[in-house]
């Protein structure tokens, strides 16, 4: 990083300081004066992406999108994003800036999966992008809270590198029968980084298909388990792709589809242990129909993954696909409880606690491991 933008850095962080709380942020004086603690800066003001978004900030009003801010980081001037951010589940983002690199990728893959993706490396960033949790930035995750189908989806490939270096493969050699995941054993940094870059391009797209595809029914899809669900359904879209596209390099396709089905199955269903997240409620669910439908045998502790495990997924999401496609005939509210319902046949719900528990497999797999 060169001295310059180590400046911008600095000058942000400065400004950041003075933000107040976050219930303030769309205050009209708040950010009338956050534009004019930007305008005094030296470097930061004088940035391409900054003059985009003190424009946006001169006229700023609920409901209105960045418009200028968002058209420079969706035409890839330059590499630069900042902004003044407001997600919950990333409470450490507020007023920051990154510098990236966007990742080489297969040209059938982007052609064929084409979604607003942007698999990159961080080459830059301020403290908010630091945080462990923030592996991605989604469009609305800006201060207007609006996504748009062409707005550009940046996901933190290093971080994924590191999640999986430091939970995933320690969960394999913990877990996993031998021999399984014989791609990932061994595998390099680079090697990584490519799976992880070509899960999310197949994530993002499959998302946008089906019957009841995202965002056009992200309302319906909100509560906690339909959000696994839907990530579920997803991934299990993109490792059968991977399996059976022969369009796709096959050694570089079924690594991808190992790297997946490690990540899906092991390193989520340890996040946010005591109390399972979405991503978590996902892998439970995954488990619990691998295991029943035999995708999986679980013994001495021990996970063995089933010859034909391309067929149970297929089959998972068949099921999916069936209870979905009755949006056309039934009302949302009817679909949805379907679906809870099939998420709900395959973990384990507390009424009392009216949360989901946590798979005791993986909760003394969390311990033993401190991962």
């Amino acid at each position: 990083m060169d001295d310059a933008m180590n400046t911008v850095f600095t000058e942000v962080e400065e400004v950041r300081k003075e933000l107040g709380e976050r219930s303030g942020f769309r205050d009209e004086r708040t950010l009338s004066e956050l534009a004019r603690r930007i305008e005094k800066t030296s470097a930061l003001r004088r940035q391409p992406v900054a003059e985009a978004f003190l424009e946006d900030l001169r006229s700023y009003a609920p409901g209105r999108r960045l418009d200028a801010t968002k058209a420079h980081i969706n035409g890839r001037r330059d590499g630069h994003i900042f902004s003044l951010f407001d997600a919950r589940y990333f409470p450490d983002l507020s007023l920051d800036y990154l510098t990236y690199e966007e990742l080489p990728a297969d040209p059938h893959l982007v052609e064929r999966y084409a979604s607003p993706t942007m698999p990159v490396v961080l080459t830059g960033r301020t403290s908010g992008f630091a945080s462990r949790v923030v592996v991605a930035l989604f469009p609305e995750n800006h201060l207007d809270g609006i996504q748009r189908p062409d707005d550009l989806i940046f996901y933190f490939i290093d971080k994924f590198v590191e999640r999986h270096n430091r939970i995933t493969r320690r969960m394999i050699e913990a877990v996993m029968a031998e021999g399984s995941f014989p791609r990932l054993h061994g595998a390099s940094d680079d090697v990584v980084r490519q799976a992880s870059s070509w899960w999310v391009r197949l994530h993002e797209y499959h998302h946008r298909q089906g019957d009841m595809p995202i965002p056009d029914f992200l309302p319906a899809k909100k509560y906690k388990p339909l959000a696994g669900l839907e990530e579920l359904r997803v991934d299990v879209s993109a490792m059968l792709a991977l399996l059976h596209d022969p369009a796709l390099p096959r050694e570089e396709a079924l690594t991808a589809y190992e790297y997946i089905l490690a990540e899906r199955l092991l390193r989520y269903a340890v996040e946010g242990i005591p109390r399972p997240n979405y991503d978590a409620v996902a892998s439970q669910l995954l488990f619990g129909y691998l295991e029943r439908h035999e995708g999986i045998r679980v013994r001495d502790a021990t996970i063995a993954l089933a010859p034909d495990i391309p067929s149970v997924l297929a089959a998972f999401l068949g099921e999916i696909q069936r209870i979905e496609a009755r949006i056309h005939t039934e009302p949302v509210e009817a679909v949805r409880k379907r679906l809870l319902e099939f998420t709900n046949a395959y973990t384990d719900y507390d009424p009392v606690a009216r949360d989901y528990r946590y798979v005791p497999f993986f909760a003394e797999v969390k311990q033993r491991l401190g991962v």
